[in-house]
């Protein structure tokens, strides 16, 4: 599917923030379809000169005020006309973060198929009443889904795959009011539409205006979720096996973030009032509840466990066998991981570490560039990069993935205005990040990123290669990245020593990686087999301390496509320089 994108803003008498969104439009090349539902006179007059104003800007107008719902309709249709084949919806009343724009278009280009929503993050400005009534919703929402896949469906910050929209819009009636919104993304999830949500911030603008109508909106959502409820009970057999589908093959990136902010926050006050004994008492019932509660990750651990202890023969795997006892222990040592992570960041002093090859590591970097360093999740990476930050001559520039952990990290922003620094957050690095990376290893930066996921992106290629007597895939990113930045390469690993505090193992890797133009697969291959190699070795060490809770071994090779080849060649002015490479 090709992806041309367009926005469709419903407007219903607000006219205070149009000319923001058309400049926030404007800048990311989208044709801005504003529909006028019916609006008052000065709304009409605004629109008319914001659509005068910016060329690509347009307006129509239904006969009169028809519903939130209808209007996106209407705009939808208008763009499916156009050409266009997927369209933001974004509203009107200033609650949405237009900086997230290219990140939710970003995402949807990348997964054409599926609808893309905003997942709210609230400020203080939400009315109370208004936050926990939308747990009602999802409540009912996973009732008639049978899944707990839709995050949240009242988003109206989201894009629409138009072809298969419309194609549900033409089939069956659905509401044009407030109801809309979450209505068309459990209909479309019935079709096997599916979605993937972005976190984003929603603000209540002062004064803000609501359209909502206390009786009859809640009379028509209700009668709504009547509807949809008799709708799924036909549907059960279908839907019960879309979700079990769904749990066999969801990447782990597309894994639900769990627990609450409001425990991390008890878990900091704890530590801060009481030290670490007290938290290990909060912890104990929280690690057995996951436990219990969460089959894919225990039989993920029994599944890692097992393959240890059969590539190893149980010798050098410190008798961790396969079984509940030391799946539970597994649990329990990511929880302490956690826990340190938020000591690291909060009181540094706290922490101990011991990293022998450091004068190593200073000496390479004296010589005035940087390093890339490939780590795992395998230990605690964190440790390291917030004792980092303490440091003032060393730089670490940390690549992540962080939309499946959205609320650890809002925390971790509160603990230490320093948790974001120099953190690169990425869906997948494009030309231009690889750039500013090329720059900050120039500067004598170091640049982190880990080896031992597959990427997010579906296109992104990877390489299956032995690891623990199985095939398993591995990203080539890394080391397509190593090539770009032209400089020395490290294996890197924190793992928790036994009688308390972290040890940092640092290899050599390679001084410089080169990709030839012919084999250049067989030698990202033989770089992805090395890595897995030195992973594998630590995890028959470390085997409590691996905290993919997924199964590793499931995924399928990508192939380095063609696109990737001609972006991993460099040009003479370096202008080429990466592809799709977390």
């Amino acid at each position: 599917m090709s992806f041309t994108a367009c926005a469709v803003i419903p407007v219903y008498n607000h006219h205070e923030h149009l000319e923001n969104i058309a400049v926030a439009l404007t800048r990311c090349r989208l044709l801005g379809i504003f529909v006028d539902d019916g609006s008052d006179e000065q709304t009409k007059a605004e629109l008319h000169r914001v659509t005068a104003r910016y060329a690509q800007m347009t307006e129509i107008s239904l006969p009169r005020n028809l519903g939130k719902g209808a209007a996106v309709i209407a705009g939808l249709k208008y763009a499916s006309k156009r050409g266009y084949s997927h369209a933001l919806q974004l509203d009107a009343d200033g609650q949405h973060d237009l900086a997230d724009v290219p990140r939710l278009l970003q995402l949807a280009e990348t997964h054409p198929d599926k609808l893309v929503s905003g997942a709210p993050v609230f400020d203080n400005s939400v009315p109370r009443i208004r936050f926990y009534g939308r747990y009602l919703t999802h409540i009912l929402v996973w009732i008639e889904t049978l899944s707990l896949r839709l995050r949240d469906s009242m988003c109206g910050f989201r894009v629409y795959p138009i072809e298969p929209t419309l194609e549900l819009i033409q089939s069956v009636k659905l509401g044009t009011h407030m109801q809309f919104d979450t209505e068309i993304m459990v209909r479309l999830y019935w079709s096997r539409v599916e979605s993937l949500f972005l976190p984003t911030c929603v603000r209540y603008p002062e004064n803000g205006t609501s359209h909502f109508r206390l009786f009859a909106d809640n009379v028509r959502i209700t009668w709504m979720h009547v509807r949809l409820v008799f709708g799924m009970l036909p549907r059960i057999p279908k839907l019960i096996r879309l979700t079990s589908r769904n749990r066999r093959t969801k990447h782990w990136a597309q894994l639900p973030e769990r627990g609450t902010t409001f425990g991390i926050y008890i878990l900091d006050f704890a530590y801060r009032r009481f030290g670490r004994r007290v938290c290990y008492a909060l912890l104990a019932p929280v690690v057995t509840y996951f436990f219990i509660t969460n089959p894919r990750a225990r039989r993920a651990s029994h599944q890692f466990l097992a393959t240890v202890q059969h590539y190893s023969n149980s010798d050098l795997s410190h008798g961790v066998c396969p079984g509940w006892r030391n799946s539970l222990r597994h649990f329990w040592q990511f929880a302490i991981a956690d826990l340190d992570m938020l000591i690291a960041w909060h009181s540094p002093k706290d922490i101990t570490v011991h990293f022998s090859q450091y004068g190593q590591l200073v000496s390479a970097l004296a010589r005035g560039q940087g390093a890339l360093l490939i780590g795992a999740h395998l230990g605690n990476l964190e440790v390291i990069r917030a004792l980092s930050i303490q440091i003032p001559d060393l730089k670490v520039n940390a690549i992540v993935y962080t939309q499946h952990a959205s609320k650890s990290n809002m925390f971790m922003k509160r603990v230490n205005h320093a948790y974001n620094l120099r953190l690169i957050h990425v869906h997948e690095i494009n030309p231009g990040t690889a750039v500013m990376l090329r720059s900050k290893v120039a500067a004598g930066e170091i640049v982190v990123i880990v080896g031992d996921r597959t990427p997010v992106s579906e296109t992104s290629p990877t390489v299956l290669v032995d690891f623990l007597g199985k095939p398993a895939p591995f990203a080539t990113g890394p080391y397509i990245l190593a090539y770009l930045l032209e400089c020395p390469v490290y294996f890197f690993l924190c793992t928790a020593r036994p009688g308390g505090g972290y040890t940092i193992h640092l290899e050599p890797f390679a001084e410089r990686i080169h990709l030839p133009r012919r084999g250049r697969e067989t030698v990202l291959q033989e770089l992805a087999a090395r890595y897995a190699a030195r992973l594998a070795d630590y995890a028959i060490r470390f085997p409590l301390q691996w905290y993919n809770f997924y199964d590793f071994w499931t995924q399928r090779e990508t192939p380095i496509n063609h696109d990737c080849r001609r972006l991993a060649r460099k040009s003479d002015t370096h202008e080429n320089h990466a592809h799709s490479v977390v």
